[in-house]
């Protein structure tokens, strides 16, 4: 029974869909399934499969995952709560982002099944049999990436496998290929097929030169900064190389990682460009996101949706500001509230850090005479990510307010923003607390103070559950390659290169003071992509190649002093989320009545900090797939 049971299970791990070979499939009629030859004959039938096969790349954060995707490593507060286990616990499992073995092999076993037969074809030009291979070969390089950040070194199998039933699988069964195989594979894929796939494309969710050299120089920095950085951290390593890649490695890898993406910059895969169309740099950095025009040449590659063509997805219902929601009626709004971690680390015109000033110098709080003040003279980026305490969204005005701070710095709010109340002292009754927020507990309006405005679509109908946003998911931008290219330059110690495309991208977001070359540093480099990728699905696995995690998320409860301190430093502790509410100044004796000051809060439902293991830098394998296949080792530290 229990070889029985082996035999199922590896059959599932390497992806086998039935108990027939291809052929007998092959000459079963069918009245309604096209035969192989017939698929591949016609070259709209194959684009229809690869549509298919494109629809299923994984990503770590995007709109398949929904909001709670980008509610954690204190980057944000999950304004439900029904998710306030995100900030109460206190640290992730092995397997919390993991993937699923078996089916992770049905797919690639369909994508090589694709490309096997793709080869074949007969019917097919052969310019549209490049072309089509080249896509085939795209998607399972990118997927064998997706695969290689989460778990490391897997069994790297090229071929459809197919068991003979002939009681011995033991001839399917691989072994994890090294760490830095993997990697090496979706590199020489990616030059590989680059001249063959097309420049540009007007449909930007297909792959094309430039997504392949995106893809290649994303994946050699990756590699290099595990050969380089995972020397600090050598129990995160297994002694066959599934895990962890040697150094020495590190200047090759950065290497390819610069001269792919310079092929980006010097126009050698097409006009990409820093979308610049607005001249708000607030708006124009939120716009990027939104705008589908031809003109916009920052997208080298998108998960597209389309209102009315059944996929959308509902990121702006989830997000959308409470009292400019379109169904906040029901509950659906305002659950993803960006952090004060992050709003802080958005730097100065002058470029310099400093904590977004509440209070003065002897503690005494600011006066503000707009809410925005506060924020004035920061990072442009910042306005076009978060929602701000008194900025608009969709024209309107956003109510964010956490009540009324009295002259004894006593608090005068109430649960419920319609519910009126005189002020001490007066008979008439007033609002005393914003609509949007914020107060603890009320859940779908912000709890941070901020509201996400990345992704957050103004169109009609994109916050209601009827219709849905088509809103596209970005998975390389040209604003990534540039930092990207920064950073393995800096690496291999060209830090004037390295300025010349960090500042590239900091002039687009109104940071005019160049950075010198002696200014550029590993913690600037960590600084700009947390920044400028913010919400993009990055910082999970940057921190996880530099071996910072266990460093950011060392499971110690923050203090006031940890938020405000070491703003830009690399190693700076990030384990709770905190917010800045807004108050309204109530003292008719004093000049600075009516006027704004802020709070530091830390929302109660906050009580964990997140603690990253040794053991959560490589994702859980299944014991399933283990005794399935002996030859898969286990990760480390777990």
């Amino acid at each position: 029974m229990k070889n029985i049971i082996a035999i199922i299970l590896l059959a599932f791990l390497i992806g086998l869909g039935g108990c027939k070979k291809d052929s007998d499939f092959l000459n079963v009629p069918s009245t309604s399934l096209l035969t192989n030859e017939q698929a591949f004959s016609d070259p709209a039938q194959v684009v229809s499969i690869l549509a298919d096969l494109y629809s299923r790349q994984p990503e770590f954060s995007d709109f398949h995952g929904g909001w709670r995707s980008f509610a954690d490593f204190s980057e944000s507060y999950p304004s439900e709560t029904g998710s306030n286990y995100l900030v109460q616990r206190t640290g992730w499992g092995y397997g919390e982002w993991g993937v699923n073995w078996f089916d992770n092999y049905h797919y690639i076993r369909e994508l090589n099944l694709f490309i096997q037969r793709d080869s074949a074809a007969t019917a097919l030009s052969e310019q549209d049999k490049a072309r089509f291979l080249a896509e085939g070969r795209f998607l399972r390089a990118n997927f064998y990436f997706e695969m290689v950040k989460r778990m490391g070194g897997i069994p790297l199998i090229l071929t459809p496998l197919q068991y003979d039933f002939n009681g011995d699988p033991s001839y399917l069964r691989q072994a994890r290929a090294k760490e830095s195989d993997i990697y090496d594979f979706v590199i020489s894929e990616a030059q590989a097929i680059k001249d063959a796939l097309p420049m540009k494309s007007g449909d930007k969710s297909k792959a094309t030169k430039g997504a392949a050299l995106a893809m290649e120089a994303r994946a050699a920095l990756y590699a290099g900064s595990i050969a380089k950085y995972g020397a600090a951290t050598p129990l995160v390593t297994l002694p066959g190389g599934e895990v962890g890649i040697s150094p020495g490695k590190e200047t090759a890898y950065y290497t390819t990682a610069l001269a792919a993406a310079q092929e980006i910059i010097n126009g050698n895969a097409g006009a990409y460009s820093l979308y610049k169309n607005k001249p708000d740099l607030s708006e124009n950095f939120a716009a990027l996101f939104l705008d589908k025009d031809a003109t916009n040449n920052e997208a080298i590659l998108v998960e597209d949706y389309k209102p009315k063509s059944g996929k959308t997805h509902g990121f702006t219902v989830n997000n959308q500001p409470f009292s400019s929601g379109e169904e906040s009626g029901n509950g659906d709004a305002g659950r993803l509230n960006p952090s004060l971690n992050l709003v802080e680390a958005f730097d100065k015109a002058d470029n310099s850090f400093a904590p977004i000033p509440a209070t003065n110098g002897s503690g005494d709080p600011i006066y503000y005479t707009s809410q925005t003040d506060i924020f004035a003279g920061r990072d442009a980026r910042l306005a076009g990510t978060v929602i701000l305490p008194g900025s608009s969204f969709k024209g309107q005005p956003l109510d964010i307010w956490a009540g009324y701070k009295l002259a004894d710095g006593s608090i005068f709010t109430t649960q419920d923003a319609s519910k009126l109340l005189p002020l001490p002292g007066t008979s008439t009754a007033v609002q005393v607390l914003g609509k949007d927020g914020p107060y603890n507990g009320n859940e779908f309006r912000t709890q941070s103070g901020f509201y996400i405005r990345k992704y957050l679509d103004p169109t009609p109908g994109a916050g209601s559950r009827g219709t849905g946003s088509g809103v596209a998911f970005m998975k390389y931008r040209y604003a990534e390659v540039l930092p990207n290219a920064a950073e393995a330059a800096f690496e291999l110690g060209q830090t004037a290169v390295a300025a010349d495309y960090m500042n590239q991208v900091r002039a687009r977001a109104g940071l005019i003071v160049p950075l010198t070359p002696a200014q550029i540093t590993f913690d600037r480099i960590v600084h700009e992509r947390r920044v400028e990728l913010a919400f993009e699905g990055h910082i999970l696995y940057d921190l996880k190649r530099w071996r910072l995690a266990h460093i950011v998320w060392d499971g110690t409860k923050m203090t006031e002093a940890d938020l405000v301190t070491n703003i830009g430093s690399s190693t700076k502790k990030n384990t709770q989320p905190y917010g800045l509410w807004p108050y309204k100044y109530y003292n008719p004796a004093s000049p600075d009545n009516g006027k704004w000051v802020y709070s530091i809060v830390l929302p109660s439902a906050v009580t964990g900090a997140n603690k990253f293991l040794f053991g959560n830098y490589y994702f859980f394998i299944d014991d399933n797939v283990r005794s399935a296949n002996p030859k898969i080792v286990k990760q480390p530290n777990q």
